[in-house]
């Protein structure tokens, strides 16, 4: 069928390409949190199942969780029962609105058990889509077996609507594998910054391309119909070669969106791009709280010269810490190699909502690509957060209370690193704690302790086994929080620095659900550097 489209009839409103979408099909669709996501379209979409009650029972494809659920919603437009029957992602993002206090809608379908939710780890998500386009049976990979993703960890459902399965276990060579069979993407959705009348793509706006290509030739092969939207019109041969990504042979439709944001709050910042240069000096400071306390300790743990990742969440805010304790400098920024789960290499790795994209990045690849750089072991270091750890050296962030938020890229980095911390509070709920001077001495006060324990007995959902990582594949592992750090052993947690001003017994191991199988004797302080207001250098 779209083998014989006039590329005269490829641009076209949004309302016209959503009118390709039909009952029962399967839409995949691009984008990184607010980064690279074709908001409008999925926006029409939604609206025009509000209008007309069609298209019907769709299933929904997001490699990454696409959109924020405040400027940018992204999956949360076609958050609508009736019209999303199912939903595989990479990962699931659950924050308050700032101005409503609503959580996403999508997020409620979710908890209230009204659509099949299918949760994956970004890596799969990614890989996946490639043997999808070469018309493979589906993607093998050990990574994540034992994991929440393994059959017999419940597969990756999220929901007891879930019935089909989606991963397998198999047996291959005599060892245990994670097969995830392919199936076919009817429609693909894309954003670009430029096209042509050809739908020639390019993304010279972007600062990550994630799965934009992967998707495109994966729908195409599954004789499905691309759309991209995009920024601009262009005259055709106007962009040399190597600047166009993706070739129009791949795009069916072009939906023009004038001004789509680069990201939430922030319609355009070439920071991202490489086209300006920023200044450490000029970075967001982070206030001194128990966060701030946590990202310093982790920034004393990243290397010069070594290929670190950061995880999305607390674990991100080290490179801005270190850039406002004057470790990260204008001068030695190229000193150090950042980068994340996205693709972007070099600069700055940014928290918050603007996690994806480094600012002063200086190289960009493809999202497929970069999985399997870190599934390759090539990213030596990595930083990621986490809400629970158990006594058998668990890691949980993907499933935990209400919070339903998935993997992300978080499996696939923890698997393959060499050298891991992990950052979170000791506890949450209501805590209150400062950081302050007592008889000339810096250190931390438990004003008020919190209400729930993140070292559990037993995480709700295991996302890594780490312990199982130190023993089998040598892994190093710390743990770090705001009141005291912690060595993952093969055997357990080994209790190995405490923050000054705080008891031993009531602060850390009474707000343990198990007890570190070693205290180092004697007990190092944490620097009392962290907890002072002043830069470190």
């Amino acid at each position: 069928m779209n083998d014989s489209v006039d590329v005269r009839s490829k641009c076209c409103d949004a309302r016209d390409a959503m009118d390709l979408v039909r009952d029962g099909q399967t839409v995949g669709c691009v984008g990184v949190i607010g980064w690279i996501t074709p908001d409008l379209l999925l926006k029409t979409l939604g609206e025009r199942f509000g209008q007309t009650q069609r298209p019907r029972d769709l299933t929904f494809y997001f490699p990454c969780g696409t959109g924020d659920a405040m400027g940018i919603p992204g999956m949360d437009h076609v958050a609508v029962e009736g019209l999303m029957k199912r939903i595989v992602s990479g990962s699931y993002i659950n924050p308050v609105h700032p101005k409503t206090g609503a959580r996403p809608r999508l997020m409620q379908l979710i908890q209230e058990n009204r659509i099949e939710a299918y949760s994956w780890p970004i890596g799969a998500s990614m890989h996946w889509l490639r043997e999808v386009a070469r018309r493979g049976p589906g993607y093998i990979t050990r990574i994540g077996l034992g994991c929440y993703i393994d059959p017999e960890q419940g597969g990756g459902k999220y929901t007891t609507k879930c019935t089909d399965d989606l991963v397998e276990k198999i047996t291959l060579r005599g060892q245990p594998w994670l097969f995830y069979p392919t199936w076919n993407i009817d429609v693909g959705l894309l954003r670009a910054t430029s096209a042509d009348e050809d739908g020639n793509l390019s993304f010279e706006e972007e600062p990550i391309i994630s799965s934009n290509i992967a998707l495109a030739m994966a729908v195409k092969a599954s004789g499905g119909t691309v759309i991209a939207q995009v920024k601009r019109i262009v005259p055709r041969r106007s962009r040399p070669p190597h600047a166009i990504r993706l070739p129009g042979a791949l795009v069916d439709r072009v939906v023009v969106c004038p001004d789509q944001p680069m990201v939430t709050d922030t319609p355009f910042d070439g920071r991202f791009l490489g086209i300006e240069k920023g200044r450490m000096g000029d970075l967001p400071k982070l206030p001194l709280t128990p966060h701030k306390v946590i990202a310093r300790r982790a920034g004393a743990e990243v290397r010069k010269g070594e290929l670190s990742i950061f995880g999305f969440g607390a674990s991100s805010d080290a490179p801005l810490v270190m850039a406002g304790d004057n470790l990260l400098t204008d001068d030695n920024l190229d000193e150090y190699r950042m980068t994340t789960e996205h693709g972007s290499f070099g600069g700055v790795v940014m928290s918050g909502w603007q996690f994806s994209a480094n600012m002063n990045v200086e190289a960009i690849v493809d999202g497929v690509t970069q999985f399997d750089l870190i599934d390759g072991g090539l990213c030596r270091f990595a930083a990621l957060a986490f809400a629970q750890f158990d006594r058998r050296g668990r890691v949980n962030v993907s499933r935990f209370g209400s919070a339903n938020p998935g993997a992300g890229g978080f499996i696939d980095i923890a698997y393959s690193a060499k050298r891991l911390v992990f950052t979170g509070t000791l506890t949450t709920g209501g805590s209150k704690i400062v950081c302050d001077e007592r008889d000339g001495k810096a250190g931390l006060r438990i004003v008020q302790e919190g209400s729930v324990k993140k070292l559990v007995e037993a995480v709700d959902q295991i996302t890594y086994d780490v312990a199982e990582g130190v023993r089998q594949r040598g892994q190093e592992a710390l743990l770090i929080t705001e009141r005291a750090v912690f060595q993952i052993a093969a055997d357990g947690l080994v209790l190995v620095e405490i923050a000054p001003g705080v008891d031993l017994q009531r602060d850390v191991l009474d707000q343990m659900a198990f007890a570190p199988v070693r205290i180092a004797d004697p007990l190092p302080l944490m620097d009392p550097r962290l907890f002072c207001p002043a830069p470190l250098l």
